[in-house]
């Protein structure tokens, strides 16, 4: 979603703004903004709706100059994309750049135009701004008024404010939206995601859950919700990430498809010993997770598709019930806990705003414990969880889940036969796991080679403007996860449906202009699926099968085989995904679509 970026230092900072925006990019926006003082008091600005580039050009001409700045990419919640609705929004001499949604801005906005301000914007953000003009009328210091003014906010938000009358500071709030601090030498930054500050510092401070601080270029102090002054924990990451870093790849999306083998070993690396499945992160939740009976989901988007595919995996293997729910449904209906039930929430960013809302809701509902897999360790979700599991995919850039959601895929299994043989499930199981994940990343590097391949068949759907997915057992979320990948970003209205439930109303769909593609592993419900297949092509639909080589099919002029490597069946969900990310990308290419920012769309949810 929106991306925040400020700082305070004693050298021009317009550059780092603008770069740390870009680096910002992937959460998705469509206008961008900044605000800077220079050292004689003066406050500089631009602001440009389209591309952080537009903003970056418009600077070229420019050339601001600032060593206290705030900067935002606006992704379009309250008002259309416009320069006026661009942050940072302005009242008098207070700045202030704002992720999340203000539930009650449209009382604040009445009350503060009695008061006799004038709005220039659509925004619930300027609301901020005219509300922390008018307490500072009343008398305090910036952070005693910031302060005072979010205790009448409601909703979600993180916000930076600055004032131009005394630009040596900045003041930041968290409420619900993810802010960080980042820590240099006579120096500091905030932002709301530390990959906008990674080039510069690797010293990071999460604000906590209704945390207010007060930044300076030599200290900084956080004050907790109580109004008590508290550290926090400093945090240091090495990691790294090269906004120039696509290398020979077109995209971001395409590169990430490609570093599926090494993000999937990097996952497994120390976690698999001799045919047994060792995650030491638990081993202090040994005896809990032994008395696990019952395992309840949650997530959002692609992490809602791996935790289908883990469902059929803990009660297949594991023989514990498991339900999955998108993470927005279950925090807003009554729902009845199951005994020694474990809640598992998915979320590549760690920040997911309904997901996030879920686990501190299952902490009332009296849940057993409740565990995260996420790729990000500096995160809500990750702090906020009492177990949490990290995926090791590495920074992931495109908007659409590729590398992230088998990485997820991998790791769940790991956990399914971590969690089967503490409840004494046959060893075998865990053995065969074990060895079958020790080959994904070769299996997954031999189906890259289909590229070509599928991108010769790709031209088929260039003028399509609908298609289905079928898929039975475990591959029907594979389905479900390859129509959300060809929606997404080649704008192509794709559905899923279970083969079985074909003749229960998605059989009126199909004709000679419908597209359906098909995942038929070798396993026990393939004759089913052949059925479900003939049933298709009896009525004229194109089909486009993608099936293990020793498959056989009759020849048909409307059915396309792609015929796919052997795999191991335990993990075919995770090997059956690719050649469908494979198939979205070059669809997508070919129709020239935005494939990293596909439109309308943000890499991380944070709000609702």
């Amino acid at each position: 979603m929106c991306g925040i970026i400020g700082a305070v230092a004693l050298r021009n900072i317009t550059k780092i703004l603008i770069e740390g925006l870009r680096r910002l990019e992937y959460r998705g926006y469509d206008s961008a903004g900044l605000s800077v003082v220079d050292n004689k008091g003066q406050i500089n600005s631009l602001r440009r709706v389209g591309k952080v580039q537009v903003l970056s050009d418009a600077d070229m001409i420019q050339k601001l100059d600032g060593s206290t700045g705030i900067a935002h990419t606006r992704w379009a919640t309250h008002g259309e994309p416009s320069e006026a609705n661009t942050h940072p929004h302005v009242s008098q001499h207070i700045y202030v750049v704002h992720n999340g949604i203000i539930e009650n801005h449209e009382s604040l906005r009445e009350l503060l135009i009695d008061r006799g301000y004038h709005f220039t914007s659509e925004t619930d953000t300027e609301v901020i701004a005219h509300l922390v003009n008018w307490q500072q009328q009343q008398g305090g210091s910036l952070l005693k008024v910031v302060k005072t003014a979010i205790t009448q906010l409601r909703g979600s938000y993180s916000i930076v404010i600055m004032d131009i009358q005394d630009p040596s500071h900045l003041v930041a709030a968290r409420s619900g939206s993810p802010l960080i601090i980042g820590c240099g030498e006579g120096e500091n930054f905030v932002a709301s995601d530390q990959l906008a500050l990674l080039s510069i510092v690797h010293r990071f401070i999460c604000l906590e859950e209704g945390d207010l601080a007060e930044i300076y270029a030599n200290n900084l102090s956080i004050f907790d919700k109580h109004n008590n002054i508290v550290k926090r924990p400093v945090v240091e990451l090495q990691t790294k990430y090269d906004t120039s870093s696509k290398g020979t790849y077109r995209h971001y999306m395409e590169k990430e498809i490609y570093e599926q083998p090494i993000a999937i070993k990097n996952t497994l690396e120390g976690r698999l010993n001799r045919g047994k499945i060792n995650l030491s992160e638990l081993t202090e939740k040994q005896e809990l997770l032994s008395v696990v009976q019952h395992i309840q989901i949650v997530a959002c988007g692609t992490s809602y598709n791996s935790g289908m595919v883990a469902r059929y995996w803990f009660e297949s293997l594991a023989g514990i019930a498991c339900d999955v729910e998108i993470a927005s449904e279950f925090r807003y209906r009554k729902s009845c806990v199951r005994k020694n039930s474990l809640l598992i929430a998915l979320s590549q960013s760690g920040e997911t705003a309904d997901t996030l809302a879920a686990l501190r809701l299952s902490k009332e509902l009296g849940y057993l414990s409740s565990l995260v897999i996420s790729n990000v360790l500096v995160s809500s979700l990750v702090r906020e969880s009492n177990m949490v599991l990290l995926t090791k995919a590495g920074t992931e850039i495109g908007v659409a889940s590729t590398k992230a959601f088998t990485s997820q895929l991998t790791l769940l299994l790991m956990l399914v036969a971590y969690i089967g043989r503490l409840q004494g499930q046959v060893i075998s199981k865990e053995y065969d796991i074990a060895q079958a994940l020790q080959k994904l990343p070769a299996r997954i590097e031999q189906i890259l080679t289909l590229d070509k391949t599928i991108e010769t068949l790709a031209k088929n759907f260039v003028d399509k403007k609908h298609a289905l997915f079928l898929g039975r057992g475990d591959q029907y979320p594979i389905a479900m996860e390859g129509a959300l990948k060809l929606k997404e970003i080649s704008y192509i209205h794709a559905e899923a449906f279970a083969a079985g439930d074909l003749k229960h109303g998605p059989l009126a769909l199909v004709d000679n202009e419908m597209p359906v593609i098909v995942n038929a592993p070798n396993n026990k419900l393939l004759k089913k699926l052949k059925s479900n297949i003939e049933e298709v092509r009896a009525r004229g639909g194109w089909l486009y099968i993608f099936a293990d080589k020793n498959i056989y099919f009759s020849n048909n002029t409307k059915m396309k085989i792609i015929p796919l490597p052997y795999v191991e069946e335990i993990i075919a969900p995770i090997f059956y995904t690719i050649p469908l990310q494979l198939l979205a990308y070059y669809v997508a290419l070919i129709k020239g679509t935005d494939i990293d920012q596909p439109r309308n769309l943000a890499k991380s949810v944070t709000v609702e």
